[in-house]
């Protein structure tokens, strides 16, 4: 009687081990894959919001329109570099009017059109370069379109 539960055990070694291997494969890894890539999308919006704020900033160095928006966009490039080296892009800032950083002209603020403000738009394609290979669509309709994020800054044209 003995002989025959020790047979019965024998059977059924690494069981314990089998079930550890497939909750490990199938349940803790995409949990954590999905967990670090919500962790690197909310990184990423940080950095866009930081960007775009230092390029607003930038902004508003002395200078003619020309050399505040190049101030805007090296500023923006500089606080997303991270992300503009993750997707293999750059920054144009002799063109701030392409993505992924835009720098506007200046135009008539909406609170006072008396005077001049410029928008700094930085922004990231993350259906074009997800951060785990698979998640975009998977996080796709969380996502759906371009990160992106802006800042506004009221110029001081010295009267201009």
């Amino acid at each position: 009687m003995a002989d025959r539960g020790r047979l019965k055990h024998r059977g059924q070694r690494g069981v314990v081990t089998l079930e550890f291997a497939f909750m490990l494969m199938f349940g803790v890894l995409p949990l954590l894959l999905v967990t670090f890539t919500g962790v690197m999308v909310f990184a990423a919006k940080q950095s866009l919001t930081l960007a775009a704020g230092e390029g607003a900033r930038a902004a508003l160095r002395y200078g003619d329109t020309a050399q505040r928006r190049s101030n805007a966009c090296q500023a923006a490039a500089h606080s997303m570099q991270w992300l503009l080296n993750f997707s293999r892009a750059s920054a144009s800032c002799s063109n701030p009017s392409a993505a992924p950083i835009n720098v506007s002209q200046p135009f008539a603020c909406t609170s006072d059109a008396t005077v001049k403000c410029i928008r700094v738009t930085a922004s990231y394609d993350y259906d074009s370069h997800p951060f785990m290979p698979g998640t975009g669509p998977l996080l796709g309709w969380t996502l759906g379109q371009t990160l992106r994020s802006t800042a506004t800054v009221q110029l001081d044209l010295g009267g201009n």
